[in-house]
């Protein structure tokens, strides 16, 4: 598997990033390419909450079934593909302070083998990267720009 970090430090406390990132109405305003996440089943938060997804990547969509693998308040959230490319995402959360949370992502992805997998991967590994960063700065100015009206 092929993992992108990135974490970054958002202004708000910690119960404030991870409801934000925990409810599913919020995931296409701040993930990189995301136009659809809705739930499908009997739960859309927590353990086994299942998803169906579609992403933007260039002039494609991609479709993607997608499962709560990891749930634990303000501490972490992992999502994993149930169909379509192998991939997952834990989101993990830890307070610097009263007001300040580290955010971390781990984004996991699997290639097919071979020449056409090489060939996958130089197109998309700079996508990911970029949609990584591109996700972190997104998240962390909505937050902080949610936390500030609440607060007025």
């Amino acid at each position: 598997m092929i993992h992108v970090r990135h974490s970054a430090i958002a202004a708000v406390p910690i119960h404030v990033a991870f409801a934000y990132i925990d409810d599913y109405r919020t995931v296409p305003d701040w993930m990189f390419g995301v136009s659809e996440f809705r739930p499908i089943g009997e739960f859309d938060q927590g353990m086994e909450s299942t998803f169906d997804a579609a992403i933007h990547i260039g002039p494609s969509t991609l479709r993607s079934r997608l499962e709560v693998t990891e749930w634990e308040q303000d501490r972490v959230i992992t999502l994993a593909s149930l169909d379509g490319a192998a991939n997952s995402s834990t989101w993990e959360f830890t307070a610097h302070g009263e007001d300040k949370t580290e955010i971390s992502v781990d984004f996991a992805y699997k290639l097919p083998g071979g020449i056409a997998g090489k060939a996958l991967g130089l197109i998309v590994e700079p996508f990911v990267e970029t949609a990584v960063k591109n996700t972190e700065a997104t998240l962390r100015h909505n937050l902080e720009e949610l936390y500030a009206k609440r607060n007025r």
